[in-house]
């Protein structure tokens, strides 16, 4: 008996080793039944799990999400209204898959093709925006691989607006620079009225629009963002949502069924807020000392601290931040405003939080000759 037990030791012993190195390179704390899959914080962009994250897949009609970041651009350049009338082409009226079933010729507003696009996912629908950004289908696929570049989404190419791919070989892209596109959707605000809709209709009323990202209706926190489905690329999402301050993105590439990507997404993200907390540094304003200013009107300047932006942290880990604050003893005059004067460094074990600079309240002349003389005279009067 104690040969065996001496025996069962030896192995247990020898697995150890296998399981801390398991955990340490495996990808995922929690399953996901997926071919990749990222999770990311919406603000500072931080991957807090990752996998296959940079092999390229199709996303299917994930690839929306870019089609919605350059009407959003649009919206934003004032190139486009929501009030704008979109006439229907022949391309846009033929496209397949999920559609609003838009007819050539027929008219509806910039709005409406949005809500067809975020909700339903309509092809149709997301062409005619595309033709009605770009001037052309051709012209604003251009304009999505311009723009995914610009994103350093350096591992996708697209081939279409929709991400239709029964003719596609190389419409191809990553979870990685899903989430890089997601983040950068997501900051415009006005996208969300559209990605948080569960129900809605066009047409009057005679065209109804249902969701397909379930977790808008199921998932506490929900804010969009865009599924996906082919034979190719199998069920994919970006999911998105918000709990106290804190915003992430889960992308799920590649689930054989829609229930495996959704309980993947929710898997990440109940995850990811379990572990980690937006928090916004608080500056000790007892470390910002007045900078001299040689030959300046003003003799002294205090250093203005810049409005803090969140990091993330994990949870409990508030106390642990370090400050680290390294400023000018002199500049010399004239002082710009805004001219950088110091910067401040929160880290949190040894790792870079944030860099903020400290900057010139306002602007300070060099001396001028009666600010001399009125100087010396101070000083031959207290003598």
């Amino acid at each position: 008996m104690k040969r065996v037990i001496s025996i069962m030791l030896c192995a247990v012993i020898l697995l150890v080793p296998f399981c801390v190195s398991a955990v340490a390179e495996g990808e995922l704390p929690v399953e996901v039944k997926a071919k990749a899959a990222v999770l990311m914080d919406q603000t500072t962009g931080k991957v807090l799990m990752k996998m296959n994250e940079h092999e390229k897949l199709y996303p299917a009609s994930v690839t929306k999400i870019m089609s919605m970041l350059l009407v959003m651009e649009a919206l934003d350049s004032k190139k486009i209204r929501l009030t704008d009338i979109v006439t229907t082409s022949p391309v846009a009226a033929s496209k397949g898959g999920s559609q609003i079933w838009l007819k050539e010729g027929e008219t509806m507003s910039v709005d409406e093709l949005l809500r067809a696009t975020a909700v339903y996912s309509a092809n149709d629908a997301c062409t005619a925006l595309g033709e009605y950004v770009a001037g052309s289908d051709e012209a604003f696929v251009v304009m999505m691989n311009e723009r995914a570049q610009q994103l350093g989404m350096k591992n996708t190419h697209f081939e279409n607006c929709t991400g239709l791919d029964d003719d596609s070989e190389n419409h191809l892209t990553t979870a990685y620079d899903i989430a890089l596109m997601s983040r950068e959707l997501m900051k415009h605000e006005l996208i969300k009225e559209y990605t948080t809709i569960w129900m809605d209709s066009l047409r009057n009323g005679q065209t109804e629009l249902v969701n397909t990202n379930k977790l808008i209706r199921f998932y506490n926190g929900a804010t969009g963002l865009k599924t996906g489905t082919t034979n190719k690329a199998g069920c994919c999402v970006s999911a998105t949502a918000t709990r106290d301050g804190t915003s992430l993105i889960a992308v799920v590439m590649g689930s054989d069924n829609s229930k495996d990507r959704f309980e993947g997404a929710k898997a990440m993200l109940n995850w990811g807020f379990a572990n980690y907390t937006s928090h916004t540094p608080q500056i000790d304003k007892t470390l910002i000392a007045d900078v001299n200013i040689a030959m300046g009107e003003e003799r002294t300047i205090t250093p203005q601290i810049p409005p803090m932006t969140a990091v993330l942290i994990p949870k409990g880990r508030e106390k642990d931040i370090v400050q680290k604050v390294e400023i000018a003893a002199e500049v010399e005059a004239p002082v710009e405003a805004n001219q950088t004067l110091g910067t401040v460094t929160v880290s949190l074990d040894s790792e870079v939080l944030g860099k903020y600079n400290l900057v010139a309240p306002h602007y300070v002349d060099r001396l001028s000759f009666g600010t001399v003389f009125c100087r010396l005279l101070a000083v031959i009067c207290k003598k």
